[in-house]
């Protein structure tokens, strides 16, 4: 049984697959305080649903949608969530997983496409990295930066310049948490610093401001 906060159908609002439609499968628990959390009602394992793998997949079925997002919470936290990930490739979804990068991607599926968070100073959690994982990291998974203002770009830059560099993954998003930081602050630094990495919005939030989850 896995705990389940929501199951929802709704644009994926980040990554390279920002846009299409994608049915996310967010589940409960999370062993990170991040200062900018905005899905805090998934932070305890208690508040989700016993819910299930087949009744997952049952539910994930009747979307008739091909995009599977596993999310949080912090998924791996669950001893279930690699054969649920198995089970929905085996069914020929494209699934991909969001981790806070907290916990050892090598039990996920190499099928799977994998959206790694590096926490920033900022984050307030900046300890929380698993630094194995940076060895697991494949060319189709995607490694991720919230950053909160300049000095957590700074610090990215330089977590970049000492970690990535030989690295398969090439994908590198920059998100910024617009409270704080102006997107078109980070978009000008990036170009002054002729950074390889890709600037991302959250597209959920821009669409739907007022919509605290389900989007």
């Amino acid at each position: 049984m896995l705990s389940v906060s929501e199951i929802f159908c709704s644009l994926q609002g980040e990554s390279t697959f920002a846009g299409l439609p994608c049915l996310f499968v967010r589940l409960a628990g999370c062993n990170l305080n991040c200062s900018y959390c905005d899905t805090g009602y998934a932070r305890q394992k208690s508040d989700g649903d016993k819910v299930s793998l087949q009744e997952i997949v049952n539910r994930v079925s009747a979307y008739k949608v091909s995009l599977v997002e596993l999310t949080g919470g912090e998924p791996l936290l669950q001893t279930e969530t690699p054969e649920l990930i198995r089970s929905l490739l085996d069914l020929d979804y494209t699934v991909l997983v969001e981790t806070n990068g907290s916990q050892d991607i090598g039990v996920i599926d190499r099928r799977a496409h994998l959206i790694v968070d590096v926490k920033t100073p900022g984050s307030g959690m900046v300890e929380s990295f698993y630094r194995p994982n940076l060895s697991l990291l494949q060319s189709h998974h995607q490694i991720k930066f919230v950053l909160c203002d300049k000095a957590d770009f700074l610090w990215t830059l330089d977590f970049i310049k000492q970690n990535l560099h030989q690295l398969k993954c090439k994908e590198i998003i920059f998100s910024p948490v617009v409270a704080s930081f102006k997107p078109a602050i980070l978009a000008e630094l990036m170009l002054e610093h002729r950074v390889q990495a890709r600037l991302q919005l959250q597209l959920h939030t821009l669409l739907w401001p007022d919509c605290d989850r389900g989007r």
